[in-house]
């Protein structure tokens, strides 16, 4: 039982998110790594943010502006990782 617990752990653990940071006045953050062994592009984790910076503006009735995505490829001994900087702007008529 406590294996299974200490599976869950790690687990969580590589789902590392930083949620929403406000940067500046208008600007924020979102940061995070995937749980992804092997080689290969953060696509899982990518969405995840774009959603969580959504749910972020929608609150508002206002839509995502991306100002800058770096994404990290998985690799060894290396997480997938992707992170938005973002303003939430009017949307369009």
């Amino acid at each position: 039982m406590k294996l299974l617990g200490l599976f869950f752990v790690v687990l969580l653990a590589g789902c590392a998110s930083t949620g929403v940071v406000q940067m500046e006045k208008d600007t924020f953050l979102i940061a995070k790594k995937s749980p992804q062994v092997g080689f290969g592009p953060p696509i899982g984790v990518k969405g995840e943010v774009y959603a969580e910076a959504n749910a972020f503006c929608s609150k508002d009735g206002k839509a995502v502006e991306t100002i800058k995505a770096d994404e990290t490829n998985s690799g060894f001994a290396r997480s997938a990782a992707f992170s938005l900087e973002f303003r939430c702007v009017s949307k369009a008529p």
